[in-house]
C-alpha cells in the first residue's frame, strides 16, 4: 500500500503537471471504487482551475478555484498519473480527467478498487471529513513533548503505535519497520515501557526514513508509481523489511518475520533486543 514518501512522491510530481489547468469531460468506469461516484461531482469540477495539489495523511488533495475539492486515496494498488490523451489506456483505469483542452489527462488506475475519489464542495466539508478519519498530525510537525505522551499512554506495542494513522499520519508498515531498526527498538516493545531516550530516537528515525524515500521517490514493491509514472528506488535500499532469513547489514544475523498487529513485522534479533520480557502480545513467527 502507498506510504507517506509514495503519496507525498505523487503530489510534488503532479504539482506541476496541475496547478493552473482547468478540468474539463470526466468519465469513471462501471466498475465502483471504495467510494461509488456521484453524477453531482462532474458538475462541482467542470471549468474549475486547479490552484494547488497537497498531501494530508495519505490522502492526496487537489484544491480548486472556488473551493472545491478533489480528495483522492490510493488505496493498495492505485495510481494517479497526467498523459497524453492519444496515450493507451490501462486496464483498471477508473477516473480520467480532460485538462485545459484536451491534450492531456489525469487518470487514476486502481487494479484491486480499494482506492478513492471524492469531491467537496467546499473547505468546511473537506475538513469535517478530514476530522472524522481521525487523522494525528504529520510526523515531521510532532512535538517531542506530543510523541512521549502518545507512547506512554498505550499499553499497545510499539509497530501497532506507528501504523496507528490517529497517533501519526502516513507511516505505514514498510518504514515503521525500517524506523524501528533504524531506531535499535524491538516492534514488540510496550510503547509506554519507552523511555525518554528510547523516545527521541524513535522519533528521529522515523524523520530520517521518510525523508529517505521521498528523496528515492517512495518505494516500488508492487504496482506503485509516482504521478510522472516512474517507479521509486528506496526499495533498493530497505534495511529489514521483506528481507527475512538475510543478513542483518549491522551484525549479519538472519532478519526475523512474525505477525504482529495483522502486518508482516521485520527486525533484527540481535540489534533489536526487547529491552525487557514483552507480556500480553501476540506474535506469531511465519
Amino acid at each position: 500500500m502507498p506510504e507517506l514518501p509514495e503519496v507525498e512522491t505523487v503530489v510534488r510530481e503532479l504539482r506541476p503537471q496541475l496547478v493552473g489547468r482547468r478540468l474539463r469531460g470526466l468519465r469513471v468506469s462501471r466498475f465502483p471504487l471504495r467510494r461509488e461516484w456521484s453524477k453531482a461531482w462532474a458538475k462541482l469540477l467542470h471549468g474549475r482551475k486547479v490552484s494547488a495539489v497537497r498531501r494530508r495523511g495519505k490522502w492526496i488533495i487537489l484544491d480548486l478555484h472556488e473551493g472545491a475539492h478533489l480528495v483522492l486515496h490510493l488505496g493498495m494498488t492505485g495510481q494517479l498519473t497526467v498523459k497524453r490523451s492519444g496515450a493507451p489506456l490501462d486496464a483498471h483505469t477508473h477516473l480520467i480527467v480532460d485538462l485545459d483542452r484536451g491534450q492531456k489527462q489525469l487518470r487514476f488506475r486502481d487494479i484491486r478498487r480499494f482506492g478513492s475519489a471524492t469531491v467537496f464542495q467546499d473547505a468546511n466539508q473537506l475538513e469535517a471529513f478530514l476530522t472524522k478519519t481521525g487523522l494525528g498530525p504529520e510526523p515531521f510537525d510532532v512535538p517531542a513533548s506530543y510523541w512521549r505522551e502518545r507512547l506512554a499512554g498505550t499499553n499497545r506495542c510499539l509497530k501497532a503505535v506507528l501504523l496507528d494513522q490517529r497517533v501519526v499520519a502516513g507511516i505505514g508498515n514498510i518504514y515503521a519497520d525500517e524506523a524501528l531498526f533504524q531506531a535499535h527498538l524491538h516492534p514488540t516493545q510496550i510503547a509506554r515501557d519507552t523511555g525518554r531516550e528510547q523516545a527521541a530516537r524513535l522519533q528521529r528515525a522515523v524523520v530520517h526514513v521518510l525523508k529517505r524515500a521521498i528523496d528515492c521517490r517512495g518505494s516500488s514493491i508492487r504496482d506503485y508509481v509516482g504521478g510522472s509514472g516512474r517507479k521509486g528506488e528506496y526499495q533498493n535500499e530497505f534495511l529489514v523489511y521483506g528481507r527475512a532469513g538475510q543478513p542483518c547489514p549491522r551484525c549479519h544475523t538472519a532478519i526475523e518475520r512474525i505477525r504482529l498487529a495483522g502486518r508482516s513485522t521485520h527486525f533484527c534479533p540481535h540489534c533489536q533486543k526487547p529491552a525487557r520480557a514483552n507480556v500480553g502480545i501476540s506474535a506469531k513467527r511465519t
